[in-house]
């Protein structure tokens, strides 16, 4: 599984990097996970407001901070 947090380096984003480790370690998965600051490859995903959660290549949240339960929710699906 491979997560991408989208978002330019603003606050938000770097919380959601955080919360997105701690919800991988919740999870007991191997997870690879990885911020994206490009903003041509954060269009490239339709992603208009960051952060974004981006699992597997497919945009799960954008434009607002989930909880970490949340996130650790869609590490499992």
């Amino acid at each position: 599984m491979k997560i991408e947090i989208l978002g330019t380096g603003c606050t938000k984003c770097k919380t959601l990097f955080e919360m997105t480790k701690i919800a991988v370690v919740k999870s007991g998965k191997f997870v690879e996970v990885s911020k994206v600051e490009d903003i041509t490859k954060i269009m490239s995903y339709g992603v208009m407001t960051t952060p974004a959660l981006v699992i597997d290549g497919v945009v799960k949240i954008s434009g607002r901070l989930p909880t970490v339960d949340e996130i650790e929710k869609y590490i499992k699906q």
